[in-house]
C-alpha cells in the first residue's frame, strides 16, 4: 500500500523531475542519511576577559585555534562555503565567550534589517549552539544578526526549536571592510552544567548570508538525517567549570488606565490601578533551576484573535503569557498541557444566570423584576506560578510546576432593593505537573508525566497520568513512537449534586516507521476511550475513536531542475467511533513543496479526498453513536505562494477550495478560501505588513442551536422532536483584515501596532430535523437563526530593553465585539465595520517597568 501510494503521488512530479539526474547508488544513499563525523574544537581557558565590543583585537582571540570551513545546508546541502567564517571560544571562570569573523564580498552584501529581540527579520546571523550535557537531545540556540538583534531559542524532543525561551546574554557586532564581526558573552548562569572536572560539550556554530539564501553549519548538518542536536560536533578543553550559584530578581511595577463607556449613574467610565510583584530564579544546584512568578501580571500580553465558533469544540488560543512559553518544553511533552487552563475562564462562569433569584410577587399584586449580574469576571487571577525543571548529568530531566488561583465571585444585585451578593463562579485552586524524562542512546528516550488540578469545596478534582517512549535503532534509520495515558476525575460537577460521568478513561498510540533518508514512511494507530477526558489541564477536541494510517514521503534536497528542493507526502487514514464501534471517515492526502531556485518562490499544494463521513460530535448529543451527520464524498484542494523576503516588495497567497458531491437533492455545496498578505520594507526600521482573509461555505450543514421552550416558534418543535436535533443548511461568509506597522529605533528599542478586524455572518437557508442513524427530513422551521459576529482589536506595543534583561513597556489596547442575531446580523461588510466602529470600545493604557537583578553582579567582590 505504502509503495503505491508513493508511487500515485511521485508520478504528479515526473516532468518537473526530469532534469534530475540517475539516483544514486543504494551505499551512497545510505551514506548521506548517515549524521556527519562529529568535528571537535578546543575551547581555550583565561584569566582576563576579552572586551565586548564587537572588535576581535584583544590578544586572547588569537591563542584559540580556528573553526572554520562551514558547510551549507540551503539551497545546496553538503557543499563548502565560499566566503570563510572563522569562529574562536574561550572561557574562564564566569563565562563562555565565542567571537567570529565573517568574510563577504562587499558591506552591501551584508544585510542588516533592525528588528525586535527573538526576530530575526531580512538580515545575516550568526548563531552558536550548545549541547551541555551532550546527550544529542537537548541545546541551547544563541542568535546574534549583524544588526545586533539577540535571538535565543531550546531544543528539546518535545517541543524541537523553541522560540519562547529567553535568556539573559550580551552581545556587540560591528562591520569591518568587507566583514562583519560578531562577539558574544554568555554567562554560566544562563545555560546548565554538571560538576565534571572535565567536560565535552556538544557544539555547532551556524551561519546565514541573506543575500544569498545560503544557512550553513560548522559541523554538517544533512537534511536526510533525523534530529538535529545529535548532529552537532563537540567543545573540548572545558576543565575545572564550577556552576555559578543562579539567583535572580526581576520585580515589576505597572500602572493602568482602562475605559469604557458604560454612561451608568453610580458607575465609573475610567478606572485606574497600580500592581507590583516579582519573578524569581534560583538555581537550586548545577541542574535545576525555579522560577516563580509572585502576583503576576499578564495584562500587557497580546489580545486573542477572537472568532466565530460553529463547532462543537472550543477554539485554541495562543499562549502569550511569559512566564507559561519560556522553559516549558518538559512540561508539553506528551501534549498533556494546555497553559491557557492556567487563570482560564472561571468553571461556574456560565452558571451565574441560572442562579439568579427570580421575580416575587409583592402585597400589592406587582412583581419585582428580581436579580441581574452586575459583575462576573471572565479571568482567573493567579496568586503565584513555580516552575523547577533542570537535567542531571545522566540525561534525566525533571520538572515540577504549581500554580495557586483564588476563588472567584460574580456579584449580582437584586432589581427591587439594590442588595448585592457574592455567586462562587470558580473555588480556590491548584494546578500541578511532575514530569520525569530520561534521554537514552540513539536519539532516544522514556518520559512520565503527570498532572493534577485539586479545587477547594465540593467540586470535582482531575488527575492525569502518561507514559511516553521513543526508540531508534542505532543507525538512526528507523524509531518505535508510543504513548499511553490515563485520566481520573473524582468529585461532584460544580453547583451540582452528580458525579463527574467520565471519572476514568484512556488512551494509547503506537507510531513506527523509518525516519531518515529521502524515502521515510511510517504506520501508526490510537484509541481514545469515550471517557478519556483530559481537559482540566489538557486540551481535547474530541475522544471517543480508534485511528489509524499509513504515511509516506519523499524529499529531494538538492537542487535540480530549476528548483531549489522538493518535498512530497501522502497518507491514507481510517477513523472509527471508539464506542460503540462505527464508522467515521476514510482519507486520502497527497501534497507537496518547493522552492524555485531564481525566484526564491516557495509554492505548496495539497489534495485530499474523502468518502462520505459521518460527524458524531456535531449533533451535540451525548452518548455519542445514535445520531450523526452524514456528509457527502468531497474532495479538498489548497495552496500557498510566498515570494522572496529579501525585496522590499514582497506576499504570501494561500488557497482553498472544498467541493462536495450531490446529497440527494442537496446541490451547489462547496468552500472557497483565499488570503493575501503583502509585506513592504520601507528601510532597515520601517516596514508594513497588511493580510486580509475571505471565506465563504455555501450550503453547509451544521448545528443550528438548541431548540428554547421561550421562543413560541420553537415550542411545537420541541414538543415533537425529543432526541432529534435542529439541523440547518446555511452560508457562512468570513472576512478577516490584519494590519501591523513596526518601526525599529535601534536593536533595543521598537514600536509596532497591530490592528485586526473579523466579521463572520451566518444566513441559514433551510432546516431539518436529524433523526437518528443519520435521517434527515424537512421542516417548516421561521424563526431567524441568522447571526454575525464582530471583533475589533489594536494592540500598540513600545519596548525598550534598557539593559539585559530589564524592560520598559508601553501598551495601549482597544477592543470591541458584538454578536448580532436575528434581523439585526448582516453580511454587508462596511455596514458590519461601521457598526464595529459605533460600539463601545475599551481602551486601556498600562505602562510596565521590569527590572533584572542578578546575585552575581550585585554580590561584594572580594579583594
Amino acid at each position: 500500500m505504502v509503495r503505491f501510494l508513493l508511487g500515485c503521488w511521485f508520478g504528479i512530479f515526473v516532468s518537473v523531475a526530469q532534469g534530475q539526474q540517475a539516483p544514486a547508488v543504494p551505499s551512497a544513499a545510505a551514506d548521506a542519511a548517515k549524521p556527519a563525523p562529529k568535528r571537535q574544537l578546543q575551547a581555550v581557558r583565561i584569566t582576563t576577559p576579552p572586551r565586548l565590543d564587537g572588535v576581535l583585537d584583544d590578544a586572547v582571540w588569537q591563542s584559540a585555534p580556528v573553526a572554520t570551513q562551514f558547510y551549507e545546508l540551503e539551497p545546496k546541502p553538503g557543499a563548502l562555503e565560499t566566503h570563510p567564517t572563522e569562529v574562536r571560544v574561550l572561557y574562564d571562570d564566569a563565562a563562555i565567550y565565542v567571537g567570529t569573523i565573517m568574510h563577504d564580498i562587499s558591506q552591501d552584501s551584508i544585510l542588516r534589517e533592525l528588528s525586535a529581540r527573538d526576530n530575526i527579520g531580512n538580515s545575516d546571523w550568526f548563531g552558536v549552539l550548545i549541547d551541555t550535557y551532550n546527550d544529542h537531545l537537548n541545546g541551547y540556540q544563541f542568535i546574534l544578526t549583524s544588526g545586533g538583534v539577540q535571538v535565543d531559542a531550546r531544543y528539546s524532543p518535545a517541543n524541537g526549536e523553541d522560540g519562547n525561551w529567553n535568556a539573559v546574554w550580551d552581545s556587540r557586532t560591528s562591520l569591518q571592510g568587507t566583514d562583519w564581526v560578531a562577539e558574544i558573552r554568555i554567562p554560566y548562569s544562563a545555560i546548565r552544567f554538571s560538576k565534571a572536572k572535565d567536560q565535552v560539550w556538544g557544539i555547532n556554530f551556524a551561519r546565514q548570508r541573506r543575500s544569498t539564501r545560503q544557512k550553513f553549519f560548522w559541523n554538517e548538518v544533512k537534511p536526510q538525517v533525523s534530529g538535529f542536536v545529535n548532529q552537532w560536533g563537540e567543545l573540548t578543553g572545558l576543565r575545572d567549570l564550577k556552576p555559578p550559584l543562579r539567583l535572580s530578581l526581576t520585580p515589576y511595577v505597572s500602572a493602568y488606565v482602562n475605559h469604557y463607556p458604560f454612561n451608568e449613574q453610580g458607575k465609573k467610565n475610567a478606572t485606574t490601578s497600580f500592581n507590583g510583584g516579582a519573578d524569581i530564579k534560583w538555581g537550586i544546584n548545577e541542574s535545576f533551576t525555579l522560577d516563580a512568578t509572585l502576583v503576576p501580571d499578564f495584562g500587557q500580553v497580546q489580545s486573542d484573535n477572537q472568532v466565530l465558533n460553529l463547532s462543537p469544540f472550543e477554539v485554541q488560543y495562543n499562549e502569550n503569557r511569559g512566564f507559561f512559553t519560556e522553559g516549558t518544553e518538559l512540561f508539553n511533552k506528551g501534549g498533556l498541557f494546555y497553559s491557557r487552563r492556567v487563570g482560564a475562564t472561571p468553571i461556574g462562569f456560565g452558571q451565574v444566570e441560572s442562579q439568579l433569584h427570580t421575580g416575587a410577587r409583592q402585597a400589592d399584586g406587582s412583581r419585582s423584576k428580581g436579580e441581574f449580574v452586575v459583575q462576573n469576571p471572565g479571568i482567573t487571577r493567579l496568586l503565584n506560578a513555580t516552575k523547577v525543571s533542570g537535567r542531571t548529568s545522566k540525561g534525566l530531566g525533571i520538572g515540577v510546576f504549581n500554580a495557586l488561583s483564588n476563588d472567584v465571585y460574580a456579584t449580582v444585585q437584586d432589581s427591587t432593593t439594590g442588595a448585592r451578593r457574592d455567586v462562587l463562579t470558580q473555588p480556590f485552586t491548584n494546578y500541578n505537573i511532575v514530569v520525569l524524562d530520561q534521554s537514552l542512546k540513539n536519539n532516544s528516550y522514556v518520559s512520565l508525566i503527570n498532572t493534577n488540578v485539586t479545587r477547594a469545596g465540593q467540586t470535582y478534582d482531575a488527575n492525569v497520568t502518561g507514559g511516553l517512549f521513543r526508540f531508534a535503532n542505532k543507525a538512526n534509520r528507523y524509531a518505535l513512537n508510543g504513548r499511553v495515558v490515563y485520566s481520573h476525575r473524582r468529585g461532584k460537577a460544580f453547583l451540582s449534586d452528580r458525579n463527574i460521568s467520565d471519572q476514568d478513561g484512556y488512551k494509547y498510540y503506537l507510531n513506527f516507521g523509518k525516519i531518515s533518508g529521502n524515502f521515510t514512511w511510517s504506520v501508526d494507530q490510537g484509541i481514545e476511550s469515550s471517557t478519556y477526558n483530559p481537559n482540566d489541564l489538557g486540551l481535547l477536541f474530541s475522544n471517543n475513536s480508534i485511528e489509524q494510517s499509513i504515511n509516506a514521503n519523499y524529499n529531494i534536497y538538492k537542487p535540480f531542475w530549476k528548483v531549489n528542493n522538493l518535498r512530497t507526502f501522502g497518507s491514507i487514514s481510517y477513523s472509527l467511533l471508539q464506542t460503540p464501534t462505527r464508522y467515521q471517515n476514510v482519507g486520502l492526502y497527497l501534497g507537496g513543496n518547493t522552492t524555485f531556485t531564481k525566484s526564491f518562490l516557495t509554492t505548496g499544494i495539497n489534495l485530499d479526498a474523502q468518502p462520505q463521513t459521518r460527524d458524531y460530535f456535531d449533533p451535540r448529543t451525548y452518548p455519542l453513536g445514535r445520531y450523526y451527520l452524514s456528509k457527502p464524498g468531497n474532495f479538498g484542494l489548497n495552496g500557498f505562494l510566498s515570494s522572496d523576503y529579501r525585496k522590499k516588495f514582497a506576499y504570501d497567497i494561500s488557497y482553498g477550495a472544498r467541493l462536495f458531491v450531490v446529497d440527494g437533492d442537496r446541490t451547489g455545496r462547496n468552500t472557497v478560501a483565499l488570503s493575501l498578505s503583502p509585506r513592504f520594507r520601507v528601510s532597515n526600521q520601517l516596514s508594513f505588513v497588511y493580510s486580509v482573509g475571505y471565506e465563504l461555505r455555501r450550503n453547509q450543514m451544521g448545528y443550528a442551536g438548541g431548540l428554547d421552550g421561550r421562543q413560541p416558534l420553537d415550542v411545537p418543535l420541541q414538543r415533537a422532536f425529543g432526541q432529534d436535533v435542529l439541523m440547518g443548511r446555511r452560508n457562512v461568509r468570513t472576512v478577516t483584515n490584519t494590519g501591523t506597522a513596526t518601526f525599529t529605533f535601534t536593536n533595543r528599542m521598537s514600536f509596532n501596532v497591530r490592528a485586526r478586524h473579523y466579521v463572520s455572518n451566518v444566513h441559514y437557508r433551510a432546516f431539518s430535523r436529524l433523526h437518528p442513524d443519520g435521517l434527515e427530513t424537512p421542516v417548516d422551521y421561521q424563526r431567524n437563526r441568522d447571526n454575525t459576529f464582530n471583533a475589533f482589536n489594536i494592540d500598540a506595543v513600545y519596548s525598550w530593553w534598557f539593559a539585559p534583561g530589564s524592560q520598559v513597556s508601553v501598551v495601549w489596547k482597544n477592543a470591541s465585539a458584538a454578536f448580532l442575531e436575528a434581523n439585526e446580523a448582516t453580511a454587508l461588510y462596511f455596514d458590519n465595520l461601521s457598526n464595529t466602529l459605533n460600539t463601545p470600545h475599551n481602551n486601556n493604557v498600562s505602562v510596565k517597568v521590569l527590572y533584572y537583578l542578578d546575585y552575581l553582579a550585585l554580590r561584594p567582590r572580594r579583594s
